[in-house]
């Protein structure tokens, strides 16, 4: 009913930066919190930062002053904006959006896209 469709990973260098998309596609009711996790190789997936349907960021310590997530309503897009970039945040990216489908009396669902590869070459 719902597909998550990313966009904008790549290789780049120590230092640049990238901008990831990811835009809700389907039957859609609601989209509320909005989400990106990473994982790499070895480790488990981690919470890079989230977004609530009023604009509340919630993100890990860690994670703050190089990646920026912002969301269009309208649009049903989300976005991250990734500065400075290490060899350290080389991992696939994940977007999540919890999302009313299908039907307008459905309870909310979690949706994953399908990861986008981020590298950082040193």
């Amino acid at each position: 009913q719902v597909q998550l469709v990313e966009s904008g990973g790549g290789l780049v260098q120590a230092g640049g930066s990238l901008r990831l998309s990811c835009v809700a596609r389907g039957t859609i009711f609601g989209v509320y919190t909005m989400a990106w996790y990473r994982q790499a190789p070895g480790n488990q997936r981690e919470l890079v930062a989230s977004i609530s349907s009023g604009g509340t960021v919630n993100q890990p310590d860690s994670m703050k002053g190089r990646f920026t997530i912002s969301r269009d309503n309208i649009k049903k897009t989300q976005y991250l904006q990734m500065n400075s970039l290490k060899p350290e945040d080389t991992a696939v990216y994940y977007c999540m959006a919890n999302v009313r489908a299908g039907a307008w009396y459905n309870s909310p669902s979690d949706y994953w896209g399908q990861g986008t590869q981020v590298t950082v070459s040193s």
